[in-house]
């Protein structure tokens, strides 16, 4: 019987039995890949092994054979090459691996379904930004002086950014009739003007009311478009402007890491799922639209619990 492996470990091929193994028919696929499709033997071993590595975790997962293999299981065992630390190019290899077995597979009638044709390589996943301790967002949020004349207005940028998960595009087009603080909720438009509602806690509702009674009300003068965050000349913020608050008030806080306003974003939504949150309930805070777009950020959430794991438990 195949262990599971505890997570952060490959699972091993070495006590796999043939028995095991022959449902899988790599033996066939090593002999159209050198007979039929003429590729090397370096590619070969290499595609063999690959696969193998994959046989080995499906045992763990409880899929016998190619045909228990789903789009969901292939996905976790890339995340977990991913988790891993695999460079992008063996994670790709690996990819084009399954792909070129699974075809192999339809093209013999061994399979009715090719769960590998939306799989993912390493080249379409987004690259996450740094992400911010509580310590360094409480220094970046304090960073704006009371003294200063944009303090209040630069506080409701980050107050936002981190407290509600929006993109930039999403503050920066944050309109007044999109507060809704009597409920504690700020309306934001997404991607293709889909509407969603967001919680927001005290400290943005008190930030957003300060801001709205001095700054702001100083700022206006007739060409505000409606908007909640304008600038020195009282006219909408834009993009630029908001990434240079964010990185003016991080090197101010004494952030070495690049912060930027999707790093706010992206720290609100581990800062979520580390306390526990429920996935679609970032999904569907964060505007994703699709569930897979979420989970992109589980991986911060499995290494946090790992460095946790190994810095309290006796045997981390």
């Amino acid at each position: 019987m195949v262990e599971a492996a505890p997570t952060g470990r490959l699972v091993s091929q070495v006590d796999l039995t043939p028995e095991q193994v022959a449902p899988f028919h790599l033996t066939g696929f090593r002999d159209y890949l050198s007979l039929e499709a003429g590729h090397s033997p370096n590619t070969i071993e290499a595609y063999q092994r690959d696969l193998s590595r994959l046989v080995a975790f499906a045992l763990t997962r409880g899929a016998r054979d190619p045909g228990a293999l789903t789009t969901p299981l292939l996905r976790e065992f890339i995340f977990l090459l991913k988790d891993l630390g695999l460079s992008g190019a063996t994670i790709r290899r690996h990819v084009s691996s399954v792909r070129t077995w699974f075809a192999f597979l339809a093209g013999e009638g061994l399979v009715d379904r090719d769960p590998s044709d939306r799989l993912e390589t390493p080249k379409r996943w987004r690259t996450l930004p740094d992400t911010l301790s509580l310590e360094e967002v409480d220094r970046l949020l304090a960073a704006p002086q009371v003294d200063e004349s944009l303090a209040w207005r630069d506080r409701v940028l980050l107050e936002l950014g981190y407290g509600a998960g929006l993109r930039v595009s999403e503050l920066c087009d944050l309109g007044l009739t999109d507060l809704l603080l009597g409920d504690g909720l700020v309306r934001a438009f997404g991607k293709g003007r889909k509407e969603r509602l967001v919680p927001v806690g005290r400290s943005i509702v008190s930030a957003v009311s300060v801001y709205l009674h001095t700054t702001r009300a100083e700022l206006d003068k007739g060409k505000t478009k409606g908007r909640l965050i304008l600038n020195a000349r009282g006219q909408p913020l834009t993009r630029v402007g908001a990434w240079g608050i964010v990185k003016k008030r991080a090197a101010q806080a004494g952030i070495q890491k690049r912060v930027t306003p999707h790093t706010l974003r992206h720290t609100f939504a581990t800062h979520l799922l580390e306390g526990g949150a429920d996935l679609r309930a970032v999904q569907e805070m964060l505007g994703h639209a699709d569930l897979s777009t979420t989970q992109i950020y589980t991986h911060v959430d499995r290494d946090y619990l790992r460095s946790v794991h190994k810095k309290f438990h006796p045997r981390g």
